[in-house]
């Protein structure tokens, strides 16, 4: 099978290269498109990285303004126009009507006080759209600090005094079976022989598994939901 060429943010593909990342990049991309009708005015990207969803943010929703921030030094990803040092944002207090991270918060040493700045320059009433990884290798080392279950996350968002918060899972159980398979058989060491003839003979298998999952829409005991967490909040007016 030739390369296939495709943007993995917003256009992404089940091939046989990209079997480990397919429904992570697929999830967040569902659960974005689900929130984008809330965005609107001054718009924050926390943790931007490559501003991967700039130009469908920009051009298919109420934004005015696009504001992209990233630490000071934020390693091999571009540098964005504003940047911080994980502690005091650049910005007045309530400037922005919406704001997003995605993937950011397992980056943040405290957590806490990089959303209790996200609350400090949103208006009241302002829209944050949220995602973070549940179960994922170990990544951008050694600033990888945390996984969150759903009720952590909840108790961070209130604490740092957002309001109306939705959680839910990107994934059910055949999801999570499915990423866990692709993450083998695209990063376990092997020959690059063996991987292509196992991530074509599985990729049929992942694909079924998709078409089979059911996410639900709320956490309860014993819920398997490897792919990771999306979720809204409010500033509190």
């Amino acid at each position: 099978m030739k390369n296939v060429n495709f943007n993995p943010y917003l256009e992404p593909t089940l091939v046989p290269t990209f079997l480990d990342s397919f429904i992570v990049r697929s999830g967040i991309l569902r659960a974005l498109r689900s929130a984008m009708p809330s965005f609107s005015g001054r718009f924050l990207d926390v943790g931007a990285g490559n501003q991967p969803y700039r130009s469908l943010i920009e051009g298919q929703t109420s934004v005015g303004e696009y504001v992209p921030l990233d630490l000071h030094d934020n390693g091999p990803y571009k540098r964005a126009e504003n940047t911080w040092d994980g502690v005091s944002m650049p910005f007045e207090d309530s400037v922005f009507e919406s704001a997003m991270a995605t993937e950011v918060l397992e980056h943040c040493p405290r957590p806490n006080v990089t959303l209790g700045e996200i609350h400090r320059v949103l208006k009241p009433g302002g829209f944050l759209f949220l995602t973070v990884p549940f179960l994922w290798p170990l990544h951008d080392c050694p600033h990888d600090e945390y996984r969150y279950t759903p009720w952590s996350l909840e108790r961070h968002l209130k604490e740092a005094g957002f309001t109306d918060i939705k959680l839910w899972p990107t994934g059910g159980w055949d999801a999570s079976l499915a990423q866990t398979i692709g993450l083998w058989v695209r990063r376990r060491p092997m020959s690059e022989r063996k991987r292509s003839w196992l991530s074509h003979m599985l990729l049929p298998v992942i694909k079924k598994l998709i078409e089979r999952d059911k996410p639900v829409d709320e956490f309860h005991h014993g819920f398997y939901l490897m792919p990771g967490i999306a979720g809204t909040a409010r500033a509190a007016k």
